[in-house]
């Protein structure tokens, strides 16, 4: 069942994403050769919980970080741990944020310094495919058009979609209905009506799409151990068009131009 929100609850999770941003942020100027990913974590969770919100990953299903840390051919769900970032590596870095009880959720991709060209146009195409996805999340669209808009720029480039692997509705729940893949035909799929929140997060690799399962149970690799990218953004569908809850700059959401 897919749980539409008013504009006040959508408010409500922008401001989760107002902390979460911030949290990024603070993030970001600290990816630097010879930082740990546990250091990353509790830099998340002393700042996230200064502001009287709750990471939302923590504890959830068993999770024991705060946020997930991935590097490199790791596509998603990193515990953050003794592995310190490397000069050249890329580090995915994905942030849930609960306020008052409504959550936000966000991924960005960084480089480690001086990374290859093809990490460069992983990250780029990545970033690329989730602004043209959060463009098609418009009232009277489908979700095809949004999941085709990313594996349409993917593709193009010469990358391959993670196909196992989705976004999701959110509100109160991180997890919430329609699951979001990141590949489909235009013009099918569920309808995106007014009051809709959406996680969209393109995941992508520069080899094949297959994965496997970290011995932890958590973390997810490429399979073939190709260097993997995440971005994501909470959107909402609004009257006025699509509002990103978890833009990378700026507070309080924005609109997308189409």
């Amino acid at each position: 069942m897919i749980i539409k929100k008013s504009p006040a609850e959508i408010d409500r999770i922008a401001a989760a994403g107002e902390v979460l941003v911030r949290t990024m942020n603070l993030l970001a100027g600290k990816v630097r050769p010879g930082v740990s990913t546990k250091e990353l974590d509790q830099a998340a969770e002393t700042f996230i919980r200064s502001q009287g919100c709750e990471p939302a990953f923590k504890g959830y299903r068993g999770f024991p970080g705060s946020i997930c840390t991935s590097p490199n051919s790791m596509i998603v769900h990193g515990i953050p741990g003794p592995y310190r970032l490397e000069r050249g590596d890329i580090i995915s870095l994905d942030v849930g944020v609960v306020r008052d009880g409504w959550v936000a959720d966000a991924a960005r991709t960084f480089p480690v310094g001086p990374i290859s060209p093809v990490a460069h146009k992983l990250l780029a195409v990545t970033e690329e495919s989730l602004q043209l996805a959060a463009v098609q999340c418009v009232a009277g669209n489908r979700l095809g058009d949004v999941s085709h808009a990313v594996q349409e720029h993917v593709e193009a480039a010469g990358l391959s979609i993670v196909r196992t692997l989705v976004g999701h509705g959110i509100g109160r729940s991180m997890h919430e209905d329609p699951q979001i893949p990141n590949y489909g035909d235009p013009g099918t799929g569920v309808p995106l009506e007014e009051g809709m929140v959406l996680a969209v997060e393109p995941m992508v690799t520069v080899g094949r799409h297959n994965v496997r399962v970290s011995e932890d149970h958590w973390a997810i690799y490429s399979q073939d151990g190709s260097l993997a990218a995440h971005f994501e953004f909470t959107i909402a569908i609004t009257a006025a068009g699509p509002r990103i809850l978890t833009p990378w700059h700026e507070a309080g959401g924005h609109r997308v131009a189409a």
